[in-house]
């Protein structure tokens, strides 16, 4: 269904029976007007999904060409895969007269709203966002599209919007990475994922599980755990390993989580790859600093990015026609180290 225009300051000063400068002082915070007055002017305009206009009343309709700015949203900084998204986003950007701007969720559902809607009011001319862990709900990203903004999803995609998206071949990445476990001597395989939320965990078990099941092997309830950092990683696995008839090989969806396992493992005896293999996704920079170097998936971020980017300025330039939604995957391998047999 179409949406109607949004409104406009005048619009609720006329239904709260205030004055538009009032409405103005409020949206902006401002001492001046009574903490009461200002919830109720700000609520009213959430709920009738009113942006502030901060680069000037009229831009986005007028003749002057849109600001050739990227918003993006990355869950953590401190990831290497997102932050190797990022620079793959911006050169790409760079290379076609393109800024971003960027901004971190902490992987909050309430900050994630917040971002969309400042990147709103200050006329980026598109968003690519991958969405938080905590983010159940989409009202904050059909918005967006709503009024015209292009929106494309990397990595951890929204299935409830019908949009654009980058996504690495997951499935693939976790069957070739498990089928390596398999063939080279584990049989008793744990998988550490994120939440179920999430298609990249979704995608990712569907792969550890058919890798399974085509090996005549099947899925050890015992052996799944929600875990995808390496200090839930560093608490779990000693509690595992304990288990009589414990794993033999590990494949975690990230490398993060996989060294918390390689570290558990050799702290209590365990000789990897001998006794214990490990396999992770993403090979970033800490995958070869740890002993034995970590056998992982490679998500090739940088591509990401480029992809995500391009994807982003073909909606903005007009080269996709409108409400056209385009999906590319880019293909992971599978790099053997010292940490699988």
């Amino acid at each position: 269904m179409q949406e109607s225009a949004p409104i406009t300051m005048k619009d609720i000063a006329r239904e709260l029976g205030v004055s538009v400068a009032t409405v103005s002082r409020a949206l902006k915070d401002s001492p001046r007007i009574s903490a009461a007055q200002r919830e109720r002017i700000k609520a009213y305009a959430r709920e009738h999904n009113f942006f502030p206009n901060m680069l000037a009343e009229g831009l986005r309709n007028s003749r002057v060409r849109p600001l050739k700015i990227i918003g993006v949203i990355i869950p953590e900084f401190n990831h290497f895969y997102f932050s190797s998204i990022l620079s793959g986003i911006e050169a790409e950007a760079s290379s076609r007269g393109y800024r971003i701007m960027v901004a971190q969720s902490n992987e909050q559902y309430d900050r994630e709203v917040r971002i969309c809607e400042s990147f709103y009011e200050n006329k980026v001319c598109g968003i690519i966002v991958s969405q938080a862990k905590d983010t159940l709900q989409y009202d904050h990203f059909q918005k967006l599209i709503n009024h015209g903004v292009p929106l494309v999803f990397y990595d951890r995609i929204c299935t409830g919007v019908d949009a654009s998206r980058v996504v690495v071949d997951d499935y693939m990445g976790a069957f070739n990475a498990v089928t390596h476990l398999v063939a080279t001597g584990c049989r008793r395989i744990a998988f550490y994922g994120s939440s179920m939320n999430l298609e990249i965990s979704k995608n990712r078990f569907n792969g550890y599980k058919d890798a399974l099941l085509k090996n005549g092997l099947k899925v050890d309830e015992r052996f799944v755990r929600r875990c995808d950092n390496r200090a839930d990683a560093e608490q779990i696995t000693p509690e595992i390993l304990n288990i009589e008839d414990g794993p033999d090989g590990f494949f975690a969806v990230n490398d993060d989580t996989a060294i918390g396992i390689l570290y558990s493992a050799k702290r209590m005896g365990f000789r990897v790859p001998e006794d214990i293999s490990i396999c992770g996704f993403t090979n970033g920079q800490r995958a070869v600093a740890c002993d034995p170097m970590l056998t992982t998936v490679e998500q090739r971020g940088v591509k990401v990015g480029r992809e995500a980017a391009d994807v982003l300025i073909g909606h903005v330039e007009g080269i996709y026609p409108s409400g056209h939604v385009e999906k590319r995957v880019v293909r992971t391998r599978l790099i053997i180290r010292g940490t699988t047999r």
